[in-house]
């Protein structure tokens, strides 16, 4: 596909502002079907190239880009999702902030990249649920470990009886969320039974010592059921564990360190199974106290195993066989 024309579209909760790269027309439109078809008659009517020749580059906003995603790609019309500091930075110092001037700068990005952004593909249904139920059990937990926090400390400040209210209705409100997380773990679990792909890949990923249930899901969304990213490095660089040099010239020598642009959820879930291979894999933890001994980096160590970590689920999910733990069977 040879992309001649770029359309850059800003999205926001009730509008969306877009702006044809070649000719600068530029219209303002409702966020919602409507409005969706109304834009499609537009550039039918404004654009000079091919439907097949062009290309539609939204900014990503989370769920106010979900509807215009799925009619795109319903009528089967090319577009790509690209995040919004990727443009920010690729297009060097501006001033002030407009809709219409946002939607004039995606054009101008995705043309200057045109030919290296590759078209957006929606994550399969059955992922998309379990991205959602993922993120509104994240947030109940939240709500629950600060409930708890407080009851804490609050008990072990005040006098149970002059306080009685103030600590039941905490306490009725841990078990209320306790049981709204069972509940979104249930429909979680019914979603991936349902889907054989899914069940196998998280049996896969879970068979390595370390690696839990939750992370097992935040990796198979985050991956789309590992079609995303080609290989186990491009994914290391995204949730940043990937270590990149510091240099430049004779001047600059600092050490290689891991990068802050990354997805810090599944950054926290690399950290944990890191920790908890170290614990309870043999393999892991006597190469942990190795390097230690070495007077290796403790931090260091420990993000190299996250990087272990990931290598084998990307291999596993490869040769779609569980992972085996070789070192039991050494002499």
């Amino acid at each position: 596909m040879k992309i001649k024309q770029t359309i850059g579209i800003d999205i926001s909760k009730l509008t969306f502002d877009v702006c044809i790269h070649s000719n600068k027309e530029y219209k303002s439109f409702k966020n919602n079907t409507k409005g969706f078809r109304e834009l499609i008659s537009w550039v039918n009517k404004n654009n000079t190239f091919e439907s097949q020749n062009t290309l539609f580059v939204l900014e990503h906003t989370g769920i106010y880009s979900d509807s215009i995603s799925l009619f795109f790609t319903e009528k089967k019309i090319n577009f790509s999702i690209i995040p919004g500091l990727e443009i920010k930075r690729s297009l060097g110092i501006s001033r002030g902030k407009d809709d219409k001037v946002d939607a004039k700068r995606i054009a101008l990005y995705a043309y200057r990249l045109r030919d290296e952004i590759k078209p957006y593909t929606i994550p399969l249904e059955s992922i998309r649920q379990i991205k959602k139920l993922l993120t509104l059990r994240e947030r109940l937990v939240k709500h629950r470990a600060g409930y708890k926090a407080s009851l804490k400390e609050q008990k072990r400040v005040y006098p149970k009886k002059e306080n009685k209210i103030l600590f039941e209705t905490q306490e009725k409100m841990i078990k209320y969320l306790t049981k709204q997380i069972d509940n979104v773990n249930q429909k979680i679990e019914i979603i991936i039974t349902d889907d054989e792909l899914l069940k196998q890949q998280k049996k896969l990923i879970t068979s390595i010592k370390g690696v839990g249930e939750q992370t097992a899901l935040n990796i198979i969304v985050a991956t789309n059921a590992f079609t995303k990213f080609s290989t186990w490095r491009q994914f290391a660089s995204y949730s940043g564990i990937a270590p990149f040099p510091n240099s430049s010239g004779t001047s600059i020598r600092g050490r290689t360190k891991i990068s802050h642009l990354a997805n810090k959820k599944l950054k926290s879930l690399f950290d944990l199974c890191a920790k908890s291979a170290i614990q309870h894999n043999p393999e892991m933890k006597k190469y942990y106290n190795r390097r230690l001994d070495d007077g290796k980096n403790k931090r260091s160590t420990i993000n190299i195993i996250r990087n272990k970590l990931l290598a084998r689920m990307f291999a596993v999910i490869r040769r779609e066989t569980p992972y085996v733990n070789t070192m039991k069977y050494a002499a």
